[in-house]
């Protein structure tokens, strides 16, 4: 069973939850992504997929599965990184994450990195 679930937030729209404890460090889940190349980037930031990209090195990825789904915090609950064997991106728990809880990952990359987004997250 997943340990992770799509709900409502109420505030951001969906979002993903936890459906069970989980512990720190843990990965919770590994999604599959699809390349942008640079060049195409002009293309991208006029859709909607341009909310729910991630830089990979020069490139862009699309994060399939929940992947794309986590919101923005400041105060994080968990971490991605990229996983360039696999072509996937990996979130991790940065802290012991209670059943029901939102999971949340700072957006700038950085759990700690409090620097002003460079775009609006949408509601």
């Amino acid at each position: 069973m997943f340990p992770i679930c799509v709900k409502e937030t109420g505030k951001y729209g969906r979002g993903i939850f936890a459906t069970r404890d989980i512990k720190k460090d843990e990965l919770i889940e590994s999604s599959p992504i699809v390349i942008s190349p640079e060049s195409e980037w002009k293309y991208l930031e006029k859709t909607k997929l341009f909310y729910y990209c991630f830089y990979w090195g020069h490139d862009t990825a699309i994060a399939l599965g929940y992947g794309s789904l986590f919101n923005h915090s400041y105060t994080p609950n968990a971490i991605y990184y990229n996983n360039e064997d696999k072509l996937t991106i990996d979130f991790y728990a940065l802290t012991d994450i209670k059943a029901g809880e939102e999971i949340t990952i700072n957006y700038n990359g950085e759990a700690d990195d409090q620097s002003e987004l460079w775009f609006d997250v949408i509601d």
